[in-house]
């Protein structure tokens, strides 16, 4: 079968370790069932796979891809769900089983004709969505639902801060915000990025770090260094800055004086479990919000799409075909 893989690694330039042609078709293992691809979108996790981070070189060659949807051997529609863990682990929450893991990193990945996955993460594509449409949510979209609806503490009428607009959880994340009844502030260094962020649902977009007109209720963090101080200064007593990643560094200023002195919460966020996969689909069919496709390529020409990734001018998803 045709598929996209890392073949090796190269911190300084991703893409030389990226290989597109002919591997062994996918084996299925009992409880598990063959997807045949229809979408599947980058995220830069791919990107980081190819850089080294969370990938054995011994697992080399890898099928890359965390995110698709496609056909059962059935005929069924449906969206998988990338994470492979056990729900009965910790709480019902397959996201904190110890060994869960993510598609191309320990089990091949999504960027192929077809993938094999266990069996309960198929969950029905309702028909409200394209396949395109849903390759786009099991990983930036749940990402950003579980940060949104789980971690951090929003009610109806609360005002949330979006750092990084334009990212693809961000991004996610402004629209998804705004069907669950949100007032949403973004920010971005980018002026077009800040225009678009209002065009997809954004109250208002600021400048990074610009004074805001009010305190808000919670901030949905993913930029790290570069932002985690206006994050924390943003916060009324008592909110929730919501994290799950640190593009710009891992490491600021923790301001700890604030963070007890007004009681602030800070909460890590990782993925989300099949329940919320879910839940965002069913949001989704009710509402019309769909994801923002930047670009659509052919599986076959999944350089192209990783090119564009790599260079960082995206404003939502990159999405692969094979129809």
């Amino acid at each position: 079968m045709f598929a996209v893989a890392a073949t090796s690694f190269d911190s300084d330039n991703p893409l030389n370790g990226l290989t597109l042609g002919e591997m062994p078709d996918t084996q299925v293992p009992e409880g598990w069932v063959r997807v045949n691809l229809r979408a599947a979108s980058l995220n830069h996790h791919d990107l980081w796979s190819l850089k080294g981070v969370g990938l054995r070189e011994d697992r080399l060659p890898m099928i890359l891809g965390c995110d698709a949807a496609g056909v059962l051997d059935d005929g069924s529609a449906v969206v998988v769900h990338g994470v492979v863990g056990d729900p009965n682990a910790v709480g019902g929450d397959e996201t904190l089983d110890p060994k869960r893991t993510l598609l191309s990193e320990l089990y091949p990945g999504t960027f192929a004709e077809t993938v094999a996955v266990p069996a309960r993460n198929v969950i029905a594509k309702p028909e409200e969505l394209s396949f395109e449409q849903a390759a786009c949510l099991p990983t930036a979209w749940l990402t950003a639902y579980r940060m949104l609806a789980t971690k951090s503490g929003l009610t109806p009428g609360g005002t949330v801060l979006i750092q990084g607009a334009g990212g693809g959880v961000a991004t996610a994340a402004t629209q998804l915000a705004k069907a669950m009844g949100y007032r949403v502030w973004v920010t971005s260094r980018d002026e077009a990025k800040r225009a678009r962020a209002v065009e997809l649902g954004a109250d208002e977009a600021f400048e990074i770090g610009a004074r805001l007109p009010d305190r808000v209720d919670a901030v949905i963090e993913t930029v790290g260094e570069a932002t985690w101080s206006h994050s924390l200064k943003s916060l009324r007593p008592g909110g929730t800055v919501v994290v799950s990643g640190a593009t710009s560094g891992p490491n600021p200023p923790a301001d700890l004086n604030r963070v007890f002195f007004l009681q602030l919460n800070v909460v890590g966020s990782t993925m989300g479990t099949r329940d919320e996969l879910e839940a965002m689909l069913a949001l989704l069919a009710d509402t019309g919000v769909r994801p923002t496709i930047d670009a659509t390529y052919d599986l076959r020409d999944a350089r192209s799409a990783f090119e564009r990734l790599n260079s960082g001018d995206v404003v939502g998803k990159l999405v692969l075909t094979n129809n």
